[in-house]
């Protein structure tokens, strides 16, 4: 499913993600970085993706959420055969009692 990118990654902006300090810093780079119609997206994946984590099936993530059939799905098949980065975040949420 993943397709290895054409050209190498800036790790420079990962870096720079890590360096922030906190939520409101973090709002403040994605808003600089990102378009409003691009953090939207994100943030609707992310929300399917924890919904999908915590067992609602797909028409109640649709109301929930706004996310067509094919987001949600396409969020389905990363959290099942990506790189395990949801897996990653819910598990240190989880740990946080987040």
């Amino acid at each position: 499913m993943n397709k290895l990118p054409k050209k190498p990654r800036n790790e420079n902006m990962y870096k720079a993600i890590l360096s922030l300090e906190n939520v409101d810093e973090c709002m403040k780079f994605f808003d600089d970085l990102c378009t409003v119609t691009e953090l939207m997206a994100m943030e609707q994946r992310f929300q399917v993706a924890a919904c999908l984590n915590g067992g609602m099936i797909y028409n109640d993530i649709l109301a929930e959420t706004g996310a067509s059939s094919a987001t949600i799905s396409r969020v389905n098949r990363s959290l099942q055969y990506g790189h395990g980065g949801y897996g990653i975040v819910f598990a240190r949420a989880g740990e946080k009692g987040e």
